[in-house]
């Protein structure tokens, strides 16, 4: 909101310190986003009289113009054609320093010189156009070679253009900002009375006509008449404001809305009276498909929600969608010599709803959704007469007012307790001084209780933001805070019994980024929202969840797995010819209800009678490893610094075949005979592998290969977090320190034969067992197939590390615990020793 320091001197004697000003401004939450000087840098410029326009050869934009300053004809170029011969416009002579720091030169331009520059509104800092030369109007005198400021009756202003928050309806106008900059800098604020207009001894309820039909809708409306009305400019002054605060000048009718609007807060709204049907207006909720055709000439459909408000005339012709934007049946127009004013309270939530509905923001929307003073309607009513009279001397006001109310929100008292303010604000604050606080901002606070423990504080209602008890204590506290200034409050380091720290799960999912971290992986996080095709392309087969309000039309599922979003951002870089990288993610995944156990919610729906299945969620690990070498067996060198970091035991990887197992979810998108579960006592807590050439190629992972191309190996790694951290289900070595034995150790190495449907895992665990407690490590060192093998059967290479803690392990101490390891491999799993 720009305001002018001019305007709001009306209301406070403020200073000149406009440093001051903006800072004090900036601490209290009205955030000054520029500082324009207007005025300032326009000394040299005066008033020139176009005299002629000439073409200049080989020139389409460009013209010559030559006029008189005062000192005779001056030849310029100029770029602009909204003016004519006889036409006065600014001219900025040679020298002349323009706002900005532009100095004006003399130029020469397809051979013909310019002697200073014919300026615009915007050049000159006087308003935001720039379409065009700033054209003097008949009403401005003044002889050619004035000064333009004096043509003007400028003078040098000020004007903040400031940000004010949704939070602060009561800053949204000249007199609320005036009213908290002066209680800061503890200035007298006047709001000032306008004067009542003279009798005419005609009631308005003889010329017009009012109800409403929804009160919930519109809690109150007030319509006056004004007669005798001469449609034209407005006086100089309003129209200089109005252009200062962003506004462009209509008329006088329309200016006087407009300018009680920016200055007090409260949206008015003028109709031609004589163009309403019925001489009235109702307001009333909207019927499904309506259209009105409003001020900009656009028809808008209404009534689709059931809570849309119109203001329709008083044949129920709608004539505007109420507290946004009136119809264009009944706007001014020169001939209007009758004027209806409608001056409302709207609901805040139906105005804003229908305001975003309808894709249509207004100065009145924007004042009306965040809530105005329903009891600061008949001062508005009272200025708009009192402006509109200063260019209309004959002016008739019809007497009295059409007043209609429902439940319009009324003052009302919070007890604030002073003790409460001191802690929360962290200022031993007395009662006075928060009473001089509140008081200067609109707030009347009174001494309650009989120690004077409690302030009784009553909140105008021009107040909307702060709320009615409990919660309201916080607000007129929040208000103590802002405008003692939250610069003045000392520091203090807050304490605790206990201090903070990070709970189990969030140190669990930081060891997992910092081990994927330790093997090179890069953190990536992709879109929660995905497309159809995306599962396709990862063979994800059955229902997914879609939402009815995607961010982006073609992306509506939510994600059932992480392989769409990674492959796919591995992808991208190897397209920017960085496809050696190593990424993970930690996201969540959604399943469908009907697939698998949804989460039952017991109350929902109207009054919470009713259950809801909703999406099963999983937090997952899922890593793609594509460095040049990386494929299957890194990803499982992945998963095993993994399990190590968490110390865990009992998990096997085991491939989909072993054991009877079916294909799960878990291994859609993976190479079918290089991929397997990691499987902890039945349970599957993720997948280890590579990604199935088709899918890899589906994302454009391929690389050379002799004359043609294949698809890249690439490592993958999936693992459900949920159940990796749930020690009942992934159970974890014991945080026992053994003894380290000052004995040398001993190694045996052995080759087994075993059916390939054998897991590694278990042919390790059965050597484990029989090994005993001498046994320091198994470790498969080597996997061979081979004709010489057999088929459907391989050879797995075991290293076993042996030692004692009291005696060097001697040579038939070795071998009866290799022959019982052979022993225990061949009943077992019944392996064949190489």
């Amino acid at each position: 909101m720009r305001a002018p320091l001019s305007w709001l001197r009306d209301f406070a004697p403020f200073p000149d310190d406009i440093k001051g000003l903006t800072a004090a401004l900036d601490d209290l939450g009205l955030v000054v986003e520029e500082v324009e000087h207007i005025g300032a840098g326009i000394e040299d410029v005066v008033v020139s009289q176009v005299s002629e326009i000439t073409a200049i050869e080989g020139a389409d934009k460009i013209r010559r113009v030559v006029v008189d300053a005062g000192d005779g004809p001056l030849e310029i170029v100029c770029g602009a054609s909204n003016f004519a011969v006889g036409d006065r416009v600014p001219l900025a002579p040679v020298g002349a320093v323009l706002p900005g720091g532009f100095e004006i030169g003399r130029r020469k331009m397809r051979g013909v010189t310019s002697n200073g520059m014919l300026c615009s509104g915007k050049e000159l800092g006087l308003s935001a156009d720039s379409a065009g030369l700033l054209v003097l109007g008949d009403d401005i005198v003044a002889a050619p070679g004035t000064p333009l400021a004096d043509a003007l009756g400028l003078q040098e202003d000020t004007v903040f253009d400031i940000t004010v928050e949704g939070n602060r309806p009561d800053a949204w106008s000249i007199a609320g900002i005036a009213r908290d900059l002066a209680a800061r800098l503890g200035l007298p604020f006047t709001l000032p009375e306008p004067p009542a207009p003279p009798p005419s001894g005609v009631p308005v309820t003889d010329v017009a006509s009012a109800s409403v039909e929804d009160l919930d809708l519109c809690p109150r409306l007030t319509v006056s008449v004004l007669t005798d009305v001469v449609v034209g400019p407005s006086p100089r002054w309003i129209a200089d404001r109005l252009t200062l605060a962003g506004m462009r000048p209509i008329n006088n009718v329309v200016d006087a809305s407009n300018y009680v609007m920016l200055e007090r807060g409260q949206p008015t709204h003028p109709y031609d009276l004589a163009r309403l049907g019925g001489r009235g207006l109702i307001v009333r909720h909207a019927e499904p498909g309506e259209a009105v055709e409003t001020l900009d000439g656009v028809t808008r459909t209404v009534g689709d929600t059931g809570a849309d408000c119109l203001i329709c005339d008083g044949d129920n012709v709608p004539v505007g969608v109420a507290g946004i934007m009136g119809g264009a049946s009944s706007e001014i127009a020169d001939s209007t010599s009758e004027v209806l004013l409608e001056a409302a309270y709207f609901t805040p939530m139906a105005i804003a709803r229908t305001s975003k509905r309808l894709g249509l923001r207004t100065e009145a929307s924007a004042r009306f959704e965040r809530g105005c003073d329903p009891w600061g309607i008949d001062a508005a009513v009272t200025r708009f007469n009192q402006l509109l009279a200063e260019s209309i001397p004959g002016l008739t006001v019809r007497d009295g007012v059409i007043d209609i109310r429902g439940a319009v929100p009324e003052p009302f008292t919070l007890a604030v307790p002073i003790a409460r303010v001191r802690r929360q604000v962290g200022v031993a604050l007395t009662g006075e001084q928060i009473a001089a606080l509140l008081d200067p901002i609109g707030f009347t606070t009174t001494a309650d209780g009989a120690a004077a423990d409690y302030l009784s504080v009553l909140v105008p209602t021009n107040r909307p933001d702060v709320r009615p008890a409990p919660y309201g204590i916080d607000d007129v506290i929040e208000e103590v805070a802002r405008t003692f200034g939250y610069a003045n409050i000392p520091p203090h380091t807050p304490t605790w019994p206990q201090p903070g720290h990070l709970t189990g799960l969030q140190r669990s999912r930081r060891l997992v980024k910092e081990v994927l971290g330790g093997i090179g992986a890069s953190e990536g996080w992709t879109n929660t929202f995905v497309s159809e095709e995306a599962h396709r392309r990862v063979g994800l087969q059955g229902p997914a969840v879609r939402v009815s309000n995607p961010l982006v039309a073609e992306e509506p599922y939510l994600r059932r797995s992480l392989m769409p979003g990674l492959l796919g951002a591995l992808a991208y870089n190897a397209d920017r010819r960085q496809g050696a990288v190593r990424l993970y993610e930690v996201g969540v995944v959604f399943s469908h209800p009907d697939e698998g156990e949804p989460r039952v919610v017991e109350r929902s729906g109207p009054g919470g009678t009713h259950k809801a299945a909703l999406p099963g969620e999983r937090e997952l690990l899922a890593a793609v490893f594509a460095y040049d070498d990386d494929d299957a067996r890194v990803a499982v060198a992945g998963w095993r610094v993994l399990a190590d970091a968490f110390r865990v035991s009992g998990v096997r990887v085991v491939a989909p075949e072993q054991g009877g197992l079916e294909l799960p979810v878990a291994l859609a998108g993976l190479h079918p005979t290089r991929s397997a579960q990691l499987v902890a006592d039945g349970t599957t807590i993720g997948a280890v592998g590579e990604i199935d050439p088709g899918v890899a190629t589906e994302f454009g992972l391929i690389r050379a290969s002799g004359t043609g191309t294949v698809a890249r190996r690439i490592g993958w790694l999936e693992v459900d977090l949920g159940l990796l951290f749930d020690e009942r289900v992934v159970p974890r070595r014991a945080m026992l320190a053994a003894a380290v034995s000052r004995f040398p150790s001993s190694d045996i190495d052995l080759a087994l034969v075993v059916d390939d449907v054998i897991p590694a895992d278990a042919v390790a665990d059965v050597l484990g067992s029989a090994a005993g407690d001498l046994l320091e490590s198994v470790t498969l060192f080597d996997v061979f197939r081979g004709p010489r093998i057999g088929e459907g059967k391989r050879s797995l290479a075991f290293r076993l590390r042996f030692c004692s803690l009291d005696h060097t392990l001697t040579d038939d101490e070795v071998g009866a615990l290799r022959s019982r390891c052979i022993d225990a491999a061949v009943a077992e799993v019944g392996a064949v020793l190489r």
